[in-house]
């Protein structure tokens, strides 16, 4: 059984909840104490404890060292009193075992130099090697040793398209011309590729689920990009299948993207127990058009952090007010943190929902 089965099956007793168990049961729509929160890259470059971690190992290096990986992930999670630790980590990780090198350059973000965009560099990708992501799931293990139940810990991975977008276009990219043609004039293609990634990120998740996480978040950052036709055609399917591969595995799935809103119906589609909401739509307007048929997750404006603490406690608490105490609504960030992010006021966001939860006390 895996901790987020017990959490579902514990019975609600007087608060406070664990976070672990407040964290699973949010995420599952059922009755909590008080609404959890965490935040979209919380152990990042506005805290100082990371920049000093930083001055001395990349990225990658963090991400591959279990203690570094745990060290940074845990400092953060303790200096912001969250209900959760995301594990430290970073999307672009199971491209290494696929054979595709990868590097981050400084103000660049990360750079694919052998571009995938024809059906035989498809072909020579690999799917037998995901064992060596294991690193992350000894990282999640130490998170896990030192929290207990005390917070939730959230896994994570990249959406199949989000990761077929980096490999194709070679990084980031504006107008996605490269994924978009080899989605429109290789489907072969595109679908083999797809496929591929499922099947790694699949095996990716169950390690980290193995491992302790409560909750596995699927990132599909750039599916904004897709008109809902194209989403419906040559996204959904596969996406679906990764969800359900990892909700059979025993834990709830939050699946996030950004300026998704005229795709909320079709991202529903992919049963994720959780959609994660960037700030350009209010909160009770797409949870309503839901239905409330799944949990929600967000929504504030990462740049309200650098609002005056009286603007941001307004703007937690209309976020609140629009979630009206409806069982399912973790509250976040709808992006992640930026660098120079006062921390004292994401400090404030934790202490604000708080706050609000005691005031609507009966």
């Amino acid at each position: 059984m895996t901790r987020a089965q017990e959490a579902l099956s514990e019975q609600v007793t007087e608060p406070p909840m664990s976070g672990a168990t407040r964290l699973v049961r949010a995420c599952l729509r059922k009755p909590i104490d008080r609404t959890p929160v965490w935040f979209l890259r919380q152990a990042g470059r506005y805290m100082a404890e990371y920049q000093a971690v930083r001055r001395h190992h990349s990225l990658v290096e963090i991400c591959k060292q279990p203690r570094l990986a745990a060290e940074v992930t845990i400092t953060a999670a303790e200096k912001l009193d969250v209900d959760a630790a995301i594990i430290f980590a970073d999307l672009l990780l199971p491209f290494e075992c696929m054979g595709l090198d990868f590097e981050f350059q400084a103000g660049e973000g990360p750079v694919i130099h052998a571009p995938v965009r024809t059906a035989e560099g498809v072909a020579r990708l690999r799917t037998d090697r995901a064992s060596e992501l294991s690193y992350v799931g000894e990282a999640i293990e130490r998170v896990v040793a030192h929290f207990r139940d005390r917070l939730g810990v959230i896994g994570f991975c990249g959406a199949p398209f989000t990761l077929a977008s980096y490999m194709i276009e070679g990084g980031g990219s504006r107008n996605y011309v490269h994924t978009k043609t080899l989605m429109y004039r290789q489907p072969e293609a595109w679908r083999s590729l797809l496929e591929k990634l499922a099947m790694v990120l699949s095996e990716f998740a169950r390690q980290q689920v193995e491992a302790g996480a409560d909750v596995i978040q699927i990132f599909d950052s750039w599916a904004g990009a897709l008109s809902v036709e194209d989403y419906h055609e040559f996204v959904l399917p596969i996406t679906k299948s990764l969800v359900r591969d990892v909700q059979a595995l025993g834990v709830p799935v939050i699946y996030f993207g950004v300026d998704t809103a005229s795709l909320l119906p079709a991202m529903r589609a992919t049963g994720a127990d959780v959609l994660g909401l960037d700030w350009r739509t209010p909160l009770g307007k797409a949870w309503r058009e839901l239905d409330y048929a799944c949990a929600v997750q967000g929504n504030l404006d990462p740049i309200t952090l650098f609002a005056g603490q009286e603007l941001i406690r307004n703007r937690v608490r209309h976020i609140l007010d629009q979630a009206g105490g409806r069982a399912g609504h973790v509250f976040n960030l709808g992006h992640g943190i930026v660098p120079e992010t006062p921390v004292e006021n994401v400090q404030a966001v934790v202490k604000f929902v708080r706050e609000y939860a005691v005031e609507k006390q009966p």
